[in-house]
């Protein structure tokens, strides 16, 4: 608790040095200090990933991403501006520095590290099931080998669910496309984070759907940051952020607050941080 401390107290320093010299000096490659100059964090996230971030009908981008999103901004004393991307173009968003920030339920895996660098520690975590018509009767994997399930393009689970499980993967570009595709008749199922899956069996939309498959490879999902972030000072203050978001229970209590039952992995992480002084 005491490091964890002192990153905070550092990174309040570096900020306010920051914002001092974001004003006078040309800020090169140094993100935070770009960002403090101009006001504005451009955060990547998704616009059809009910209730962690999504477009509400007004257009603005909604959500549990969202919201942590606007807090880190908040954090940062600048402005919050979404971008939005979609599973196969993320990763590209911010290594062209479209954005300078991505919180898009991102498996954080050794491929992905090849292309970004994600901000320690992860904030949530998740991982991959098949949402199938009642009328499945398959309990396990083996029962759909041979099968095609609908999925998203980009998504880390497609290669090893095929490879694993013998299934066929038939990949689109958002989420409409995948559930048109499933009403088509197309595939069996949908295949994607057992997170989205069990918001999708709360509403009465997927009434007639279920999970019956164990559920796959929990992975933990990170923010993203550009390689070049990860060891300076944009990189380091906002695992600082992160981390205090667990202790303080603000991850916990945006879950709740857009409908989600908290999450074993948030309960773990804050218990983990948490302050223990009675």
């Amino acid at each position: 608790m005491k490091l964890l401390k002192s990153l905070l107290a550092i990174a309040g320093l570096v900020l306010a040095s920051t914002q001092v010299s974001a004003q006078s000096a040309d800020c090169g490659s140094d993100t935070l200090c770009r960002v403090k100059a101009s006001g504005v964090l451009k955060i990547g996230t998704k616009d059809d990933y009910v209730p962690w971030s999504y477009r509400a009908p007004d257009g603005s981008f909604k959500g549990m991403e969202v919201d942590v999103g606007n807090k880190i901004a908040q954090i940062l004393g600048v402005k919050a501006e979404f971008v939005k991307v979609t599973s196969a173009n993320r990763f590209e968003f911010l290594a062209q520095g479209q954005i300078d920030l991505m919180i898009a339920s991102a498996s954080d895996t050794a491929e992905r590290r090849k292309i970004v660098a994600f901000v320690h520690p992860n904030y949530y975590s998740s991982g991959y099931s098949v949402m199938l018509p009642k009328a499945v009767t398959a309990k396990e994997w083996s029962q759909i080998a041979g099968q095609t399930v609908c999925s998203l393009q980009g998504a880390w689970y497609n290669k090893p669910a095929q490879e694993q499980f013998n299934i066929k993967v038939l990949a689109f570009a958002g989420t409409a496309e995948t559930e048109a595709a499933l009403g088509q008749g197309r595939c069996i199922g949908i295949l994607e984070d057992d997170n989205k899956i069990n918001a999708r069996l709360a509403t009465k939309e997927w009434a007639d759907y279920q999970m019956p498959l164990p559920v796959q490879a929990d992975t933990p999902w990170g923010m993203a940051v550009r390689q070049a972030d990860q060891h300076a000072v944009f990189g380091y203050v906002l695992a600082g952020i992160i981390s205090e978001m667990h202790r303080d229970g603000t991850f916990l209590e945006l879950e709740k607050a857009n409908g989600i039952t908290n999450s074993a992995f948030l309960l773990k992480m804050h218990d983990a941080l948490k302050d223990h002084l009675q």
